[in-house]
């Protein structure tokens, strides 16, 4: 059974309760004071609570999704990677495969045309050869046969570290609000490329081209735009191509449109920081190269270097974000530039949860459409 199955956490709740159950029926047997008894009683606490905090793990990593699998819990997870594909370079393969689709969950129909559709696939990039996984959202539109020759503005959108990228499909339910937006009339039908930051696990790169390491940043500037420009009817103006995230994700984000505002021309951080942080996950991000750590920087970029042609939404919450003051700072140096535009949601109160980005998930997606083009 998987780390995020139903039946796992069910069983660890069970356990959890017949634990309970034997603490209070054996505690009277176990109350005299030998070593036997005080180390039964011991024995029952602590398998108890061990339980207790399992059960309480495995159903926040449901409702976050902050593993995938036991693999990616402790640390052993062997499926991605930087691979080098050697069809990619002779074109034989592709830089993307469909592996599987689905119809968008909680919407009424049967088939893409009315509810659009949901496609796993692995992108190999081209020049930097990284391998991952991603989801594609299909707007209903893109089935029908009267937009048959038209091209759709696509949004990237990205998990925090470590994340998965089906808890975009599954927990904070990004097709199904684009479905239901569009089907409102309050965004144009768009793709959505979904997929984690995290491309070279378990190390968080922090979407930075790492001398001798991963090449993070130009994967997501270059290799994927390339990847689903040559599968899907997407519209190849700078103008059609925008991204989102939460958390890491966020600031790859961010950082992204401000370093290349020619592949997107916006970018929405929800809960985002704004310098990447060097930790035990990253490792040394920059090997001594000055230039490469101060372009990591947002606040230095802003300072040093010309204000980017991009449009920016940053999101924090008045109380329970540790952001809310560096995202005023950012706004305000934001506004000091004589080019990038920035746009903000600050919420009275929230946290750096799901819930908290599925209350910003509709309005920045309304902005996002609002700042895109589909030609």
């Amino acid at each position: 059974m998987g780390l995020t199955s139903n039946k796992v956490l069910a069983l660890a709740v069970m356990l959890a309760a017949v634990l309970f159950i034997a603490t209070v029926w054996l505690w009277p047997r176990l109350a005299r004071q030998n070593w036997r008894a005080v180390t039964g009683r011991v024995g029952l606490l602590l398998a108890t609570q061990l339980v207790l905090v399992g059960s309480l793990g495995i159903a926040a990593n449901q409702a976050f999704g902050f593993y995938a699998s036991w693999a990616d819990l402790f640390g052993q997870e062997t499926d991605q990677g930087i691979v080098i594909d050697h069809s990619a370079n002779t074109g034989t393969g592709g830089p993307l495969q469909v592996v599987s689709t689905s119809l968008v969950k909680g919407v009424n129909g049967s088939r893409p045309q009315a509810t659009g559709q949901i496609q796993k696939v692995d992108i190999v990039g081209r020049k930097t050869h990284i391998a991952t996984p991603a989801y594609v959202y299909l707007p209903p539109e893109y089935f029908q046969p009267q937009y048959r020759t038209r091209t759709f503005p696509a949004a990237v959108v990205l998990t925090g570290y470590p994340g998965t990228a089906q808890a975009l499909v599954d927990k904070l339910h990004y097709p199904r609000t684009a479905q239901e937006l569009a089907k409102d009339g309050r965004m144009q039908p768009m793709i959505l490329v979904m997929l984690r930051p995290t491309v070279a696990p378990p190390r968080d790169t922090e979407c930075v081209d790492i001398p001798g390491g991963p090449q993070s940043e130009t994967f997501f500037a270059k290799d994927l735009p390339e990847a689903v420009l040559a599968h899907y009817r997407v519209g190849k103006r700078p103008g059609s191509w925008g991204v989102v995230g939460d958390s890491t994700g966020g600031y790859c984000a961010l950082k992204l449109a401000m370093h290349h505002p020619g592949v997107y021309a916006a970018a929405a951080g929800l809960s985002p920081y704004y310098k990447a942080p060097i930790d035990p996950t990253t490792g040394d991000l920059f090997h001594g190269d000055t230039n490469l750590q101060n372009r990591a920087d947002l606040w230095w970029l802003l300072k040093h270097q010309p204000a980017p042609d991009t449009s920016l939404l940053v999101t924090s919450s008045k109380i329970g974000e540790h952001n809310y003051k560096d995202t005023l700072k950012f706004i305000g140096d934001v506004q000091a530039t004589n080019l990038t535009r920035i746009s903000s949601i600050i919420l009275d109160s929230g946290g750096h949860n799901f819930n908290t980005w599925r209350r910003e998930i509709p309005p920045t997606l309304q902005w996002l459409s609002g700042r895109l083009s589909d030609r």
